[in-house]
């Protein structure tokens, strides 16, 4: 268990598969998001950065659920923005996205592999926590979607620039326009959600089958592949093979290589042990 105590999340490592769960836990609010809950969140990573004995985070609602399931169904709206930020001031409320974006952009340029488990609502800001994870595991109860439209806002957490970027500019302002949410189904079909499967016992199985998947990886490897993907396709691709080469350069050197050349060699199975 971390260290760490939290208000609004639980963590857990779960030593056999070398990966740490971080579950938001405001049930009441179907896990609602304040500009704290979200900081919390990245400082509850930010332990496992250099802990080579975590190789992944898998990012989830809580399991005691009060209300319905949700991941996330969006911002408290009722928190405010922050303290001292006033709603009629146009200053101040760029301030405030700019505080929840900070965790946001932390949260995505995170060195391991993150990977949301989804179960219920990903709504709004819960969506868009979703866009800076790296796989989306989906529940087929699942939804996923921008109803800001109808309270007169939009996804300013970065929803319309990500999404996308992810699923295409006509199918994310089809989102963010008419504030309809789109099934887990339908977000995979479009290649959005990486794994759907049934809630409960199936779910829980794969999320525990994909983190310690990732968990028993080569470190190193995966981290080179998250920065090469994520962010090498957003330069020219002449300036993103560079930028690959760079990372194969730095790959390179790392204990994980070496174990897995040498078990290919001796035809056995690997054993990583996260040394970058």
């Amino acid at each position: 268990m971390s260290e760490k105590k939290f208000k609004d999340v639980e963590v857990e490592k779960v030593e056999d598969g070398n990966y740490a769960v971080i579950s938001i836990n405001r049930p009441d609010k179907l896990n609602a998001l304040t500009t704290d809950t979200l900081r919390e969140i990245y400082e509850a990573m930010e332990q496992f950065e250099v802990d080579s004995s975590v190789r992944c985070i898998v990012l989830r609602g809580t399991k005691n659920v009060t209300k319905k399931p949700a991941f996330s169904a969006g911002a408290d709206l009722a928190a405010g923005m922050g303290k001292g930020l006033k709603p009629n001031i146009p200053s101040h409320m760029a301030i405030g996205m700019q505080q929840k974006h900070k965790y946001y952009t932390l949260i995505e340029q995170f060195i391991k592999p993150v990977i949301a488990a989804v179960d219920g609502f990903a709504l709004g800001g819960g969506c868009e926590l979703t866009l800076v994870c790296d796989i989306v595991i989906a529940t087929r109860r699942s939804s996923f979607g921008f109803p800001e439209i109808a309270r007169g806002i939009f996804p300013a957490n970065g929803g319309t620039q990500r999404m996308a970027r992810r699923v295409g500019v006509a199918r994310a302002l089809k989102m963010c326009l008419f504030g309809q949410p789109e099934s887990a189904e339908t977000m995979h079909n479009w290649g959005y959600v990486s794994f759907l499967c049934n809630e409960g016992e199936e779910f829980e199985k794969l999320i525990h089958e994909k983190a310690s998947w990732l968990g028993n990886a080569a470190t190193t490897s995966l981290y080179v592949i998250k920065k090469a993907v994520k962010f090498g396709t957003q330069i020219p691709i002449e300036i993103g093979n560079i930028f690959e080469m760079l990372g194969f350069g730095v790959n390179a050197g790392s204990k994980d290589v070496n174990e897995g050349i040498m078990a290919f060699l001796q035809k056995r199975e690997p054993k990583f042990t996260g040394g970058m």
